[in-house]
């Protein structure tokens, strides 16, 4: 049997099939039927700061609505506050006691200090680490782009001083130059990334003309922007790197390892085909494997990643200038006529 065994931000874990950060999570009986599929870690439900100050300004609307209905009445209620992040943190400590794999708790903050306070809480609740997603999605036309990078940079300092436990990043795509901004954040200790992270985007219902939002799930194909990515890093940063997105079979898995993966996330996968697809992709790795003579993955971690092959072009925009080059290809398999 093919030796699976590899690592999640510096974790070892059994095999290289992460769950990833989603709602599935949330219900005690899907974490277990997650483990017993297969899941070699589970990336709990991200704890929103923006959420819990939504509900605190919707909690103190409705008790406050009715204040001016008597002259002599300040307040029909009690003085009630909300419980922050108390609830998550309770689910949270729930979930890692249920488990027998790592739990990885997941954190979007607003403020440099929610974020380290927010990262010790968690770290209270006994998980194996912590999931920082760090995006920003454009505003304005004023903030510039190192300006955002300095401000991430500057909070995963602050909560590496206060945590532990391993910390990961889940990074956006959108960076002028993610290797450069990955290689920065690995210098300040990050113990594993994940490529990349997946926004909600908003589209346009043409008939009722507003906006909706779909669900965004990936597809499976959707994994190549990870791809390259993950094979550029490779070598290049010490932390280790988790590939998401599109990731839906056991050869799947390979693509990402022979990229220099150390392991991936799943997630749309998981909605589509349910718990026990994971063990359908362990089992079409492990063949696959055979099949090549592989007894683990370190013996082909990285094997077409940017570091280990000779095409210097392979992860460049001479990809693109090859296609150009040759349009009777793309002709022949769809034909204008």
């Amino acid at each position: 049997m093919a030796d699976l065994k590899t690592k999640f931000m510096g974790i070892d874990v059994k095999n290289p099939i992460v769950v990833g950060a989603c709602n599935l999570s949330q219900n005690p009986e899907t974490l277990v039927q997650l483990e017993k599929a297969g899941a070699s870690a589970i990336v709990y439900k991200s704890l929103f700061e923006e959420q819990i100050q939504y509900e605190r300004i919707q909690m103190n609307e409705s008790l406050h609505e009715f204040d001016d209905r008597h002259a002599e009445m300040t307040s029909i209620h009690p003085r009630l506050e909300h419980g922050g992040p108390k609830e998550y943190l309770l689910e949270l400590k729930k979930a890692k006691e249920a488990l027998s794999i790592p739990l990885i708790a997941s954190l979007n903050a607003v403020y440099k200090e929610t974020w380290v306070e927010y990262a010790q809480l968690i770290q209270e609740t006994g998980v194996d680490g912590i999931e920082l997603n760090f995006y920003a999605a454009p505003k304005d036309a004023v903030t510039e782009a190192v300006a955002i990078e300095n401000q991430q940079l500057d909070i995963l300092k602050a909560v590496r001083k206060v945590v532990s436990i391993p910390v990961g990043v889940k990074l956006g795509p959108f960076y002028s130059n993610p290797v450069y901004v990955a290689s920065q954040m690995d210098k300040l200790g990050v113990n594993g990334f994940v490529m990349f992270n997946r926004l909600f985007q908003p589209d346009i219902d043409v008939e009722g003309e507003k906006h909706v939002f779909p669900f965004f799930l990936s597809r499976e194909g959707d994994y190549r922007l990870s791809l390259r990515f993950t094979g550029m890093l490779y070598k290049h940063i010490k932390a280790n790197i988790c590939a998401n997105t599109g990731i839906y079979s056991g050869k799947d898995v390979a693509r990402m390892i022979l990229a220099g993966a150390d392991c991936v996330q799943v997630v749309s996968a998981l909605y589509k085909n349910k718990p026990a697809h994971i063990s359908s992709m362990l089992s079409e790795l492990e063949k696959w494997m055979e099949a090549k003579s592989y007894s683990s993955l370190a013996d082909f971690q990285g094997k077409l990643s940017k570091a280990s092959i000779s095409d210097p072009f392979a992860y460049s925009r001479a990809q693109y200038v090859d296609i150009l080059m040759r349009p009777e290809e793309i002709l022949k398999k769809y034909p204008v006529v």
